[in-house]
Order: structure tokens, then C-alpha cells, then sequence
């Protein structure tokens, strides 16, 4: 009977901690934004057009269709340093900042910084190589409407 306990109290701890490891999610986390990206070159944009772009967040980690297509990054670790509050009008909105950046195997690293202003988006992903800068593209737009 004694062990029992033991075994229970043992599985329940483990279940707990397990629970609390898990952690909380950030505010980007399962959001999806919808994206129009121009690369820039001599501080203009390059092109007349500029790219559709859809970029996610889960689980820490960003991804964007543009980035896969155009130069085959995948998952992209980020992280949110900025989230904080403000008062617009009477109303309260919600500022977000985030970094993230991920290496492949060819030596290239890509760069992703943006900022979240309530359902806005803008940012940058820069691609190096070696430290030395190759391309730059930056990005406007807005939270994607989920669908019921």
C-alpha cells in the first residue's frame, strides 16, 4: 500500500513538472501574417512589385514562405524582446518586438527583425554571409484573419 503512494505521488510530481517545463507562450506564438516584402538596394526598393510573403509563429520558432522559396530557410528561432502596452486615443494597444536568426550549412545567416504595433507588422530579414551583407529585404503588414 505504502509503495502504491510512493509510485503515485512519484507519477504526479513528474506529470506537474512536465506541465510547468512546458512553459508559457509568447504573444506571437500560432499568430500568421500576411506580407508584402521588398528586397532594397542603395536604400530603394528594387523591384515595382514587391513579394507576398506569409509568416507564422509556433512554438518559438518563425517561418515564412518567402524565405523558404527565395532562399531555403526553414524554422527560425526568434524571440520576443519587447512586449509591453500603450495607450492610443483611449485605447489600449499592444507593442511587440522580436529578433530571430538562424545559420544553414552553406555559412549564410539569416537575420529577422520586426515589430508588432496591435494587428501591424513591419520588419527586415537580412541575409549575410560571413558577416558580410548579401541581401535586404523588408516587409509590411497585417495579422491574417483566422477563419471560424
Amino acid at each position: 500500500m505504502l509503495k502504491t503512494n510512493k509510485l503515485t505521488t512519484v507519477i504526479c510530481a513528474a506529470a506537474l513538472a512536465f506541465c510547468a517545463f512546458k512553459g508559457d507562450k509568447d504573444a506571437l506564438d500560432k499568430k500568421i501574417y500576411t506580407l508584402q516584402v521588398n528586397e532594397i538596394k542603395n536604400g530603394q526598393a528594387k523591384n515595382k512589385k514587391p513579394f507576398d510573403d506569409e509568416l507564422e509563429f509556433k512554438d518559438g520558432k518563425l517561418i515564412s514562405t518567402f524565405l523558404i522559396a527565395k532562399h531555403e530557410f526553414k524554422w527560425i528561432k526568434y524571440k520576443v524582446t519587447k512586449d509591453s502596452t500603450y495607450d492610443d486615443e483611449g485605447t489600449t494597444k499592444r507593442w511587440i518586438e522580436a529578433q530571430g536568426m538562424f545559420t544553414n550549412d552553406a555559412d549564410e545567416t539569416m537575420t529577422v527583425t520586426l515589430k508588432v504595433d496591435e494587428y501591424d507588422i513591419d520588419g527586415s530579414y537580412n541575409l549575410t554571409k560571413k558577416d558580410i551583407p548579401k541581401k535586404l529585404y523588408e516587409f509590411i503588414g497585417k495579422e491574417k484573419v483566422k477563419k471560424k
